[in-house]
């Protein structure tokens, strides 16, 4: 690769429908966007492409995808943006809203893509009505399948949920790639020369970690930040926001983080208890939503 690529990393968007009221949306996720894309906008040289790793919608109904993609269009910005799915994402909204798809909506949304010599890999790691991430049956053969395409080019990896760092604490399974996913990941990718790194969101603050000599880049997201001095006693979301700024140079991938200005006043708190429950409640109301729309 003769010169620098740069790219951009969002993550945790969490757009809401403006025309109703949600009490979980704890800032103006809108505001925060637009101010990053105008951002990305005067970045010179511009980014080749724009990667979104999930939890696009803080609801997942058509609704917050058809005002996301009104924010996208204002922006009027020059480049290919590829996005993934996270735990807050609705297939049934996301494919008629984002793909214009009415069909196989049930589906996890796995694709690729090669922009300017890089390839481009985004795996659906959402689970309905699930927080933490997981890979539905064929998955990991479409991962492998595409890993063996384009050999001759560095790969970026593109998931909401990153790979669980150990195995010690089930109880934070939410939080990564399952257990077993994670293993079958690194089963997949053992051996495999070329990845530049994987790019996550999911847990709101930024964090790089060398996962089996993989670098796993995590962003805060637009939503809220988690104070990660509050970590040891539960979960403090406080505000904040940032993007990643990826560059991509013959000795490998670089991140710079771009926080946007904010006063961390705190936001919401969890205990460890606390959030037990209140995954529990999660996970059952939205099954049981799902059931009564039907």
């Amino acid at each position: 690769m003769a010169d620098a690529l740069t790219f951009v990393h969002l993550t945790d968007l969490h757009i809401g429908n403006p025309a109703v009221q949600d009490d979980h949306l704890y800032s103006d996720t809108a505001a925060t966007l637009r101010a990053i894309l105008a951002d990305v906008k005067r970045l010179v040289p511009q980014p080749r492409f724009i990667v979104a790793s999930g939890d696009l919608t803080n609801t997942g109904d058509q609704e917050s995808y058809e005002q996301l993609k009104a924010i996208i269009a204002e922006a009027e910005l020059d480049m290919p943006i590829l996005y993934t799915l996270g735990n807050h994402d609705k297939r049934s909204g996301f494919y008629p809203a984002m793909l214009g798809q009415a069909e196989n909506i049930d589906k996890p949304y796995d694709h690729s893509a090669v922009v300017d010599g890089i390839h481009i890999i985004l795996v659906d790691t959402s689970v309905p009505f699930k927080i933490g991430g997981h890979f539905e049956p064929g998955q990991v053969e479409w991962l492998e399948s595409e890993l063996d395409r384009h050999p001759e080019l560095p790969k970026l990896i593109v998931m909401h949920h990153a790979p669980a760092l150990d195995f010690h604490a089930a109880e934070l399974e939410w939080e990564s790639l399952s257990f077993e996913g994670t293993e079958a990941l690194r089963r997949t990718l053992e051996g495999r020369s070329g990845i530049l790194g994987i790019l996550s969101g999911h847990i709101h603050y930024d964090r790089v970690s060398h996962w089996h000599g993989i670098p796993v880049v995590v962003g805060i997201g637009q939503h809220a930040a988690t104070d990660v001095l509050y970590l040891h006693e539960g979960l403090r979301m406080v505000a904040g926001a940032s993007f990643a700024l990826g560059t991509v140079r013959d000795s490998g991938l670089s991140i710079s983080f771009v926080p946007q200005p904010a006063d961390r006043r705190e936001l919401k708190v969890h205990t460890f208890a606390g959030m037990s429950e209140l995954i529990k409640h999660y996970e059952t109301d939205a099954a049981a939503a799902a059931v009564a729309a039907q």
